[in-house]
């Protein structure tokens, strides 16, 4: 009588001894974190909400100082930043950002009322993008999916 074939399976990690830390997990399942950085409060919460709703888990504040903060102690994928927040404007938070070696992989994408100044500062200073004011939830959206998009 013929064998029937045997399947041998195999795991990655076999000199863990089938020991996963739990924390290993819980960062792996975690969802990609979006900081929002915006001083009108209409705008931060439609901001907030529409990650949310997408599946982000978000930080928000209203200035650029504690947004420096949360940057630095967090580590978000992500940060949606006003051009004119308060405390620190956003192009200057941004240059920050980008000049210190622990922050300058997190992506930013910048949104104002589209001054041509403002736009070309900011991809002076590293933005990956430049949302002009009013900008549409799905255009929002668009361009985080494009960046960080949610695995799951």
């Amino acid at each position: 009588m013929p064998q029937s074939p045997t399947t041998t399976i195999t795991f990655s990690d076999a000199n863990a001894n089938g020991l996963w830390r739990v924390e290993d997990w819980a960062a792996a399942l975690e969802p990609p974190t979006v900081l929002v950085v915006e001083d009108d409060e209409e705008i931060r919460s439609l901001i907030e909400q529409e990650l949310q709703m997408a599946g982000y888990r978000t930080l928000v504040t209203d200035n650029g100082i504690t947004a420096m903060s949360l940057a630095v102690n967090e580590q978000p994928s992500l940060i949606v930043l006003d051009v004119t927040t308060r405390k620190l404007n956003g192009l200057g938070f941004c240059y920050e950002l980008h000049s210190s070696p622990e922050t300058a992989q997190i992506p930013v994408i910048i949104s104002g009322n589209g001054e041509p100044s403002d736009m070309e500062l900011g991809r002076v200073v590293g933005a990956e993008g430049y949302l002009v004011k009013p900008f549409s939830t799905a255009e929002l959206m668009a361009r985080v999916t494009q960046l960080i998009p949610v695995m799951f």
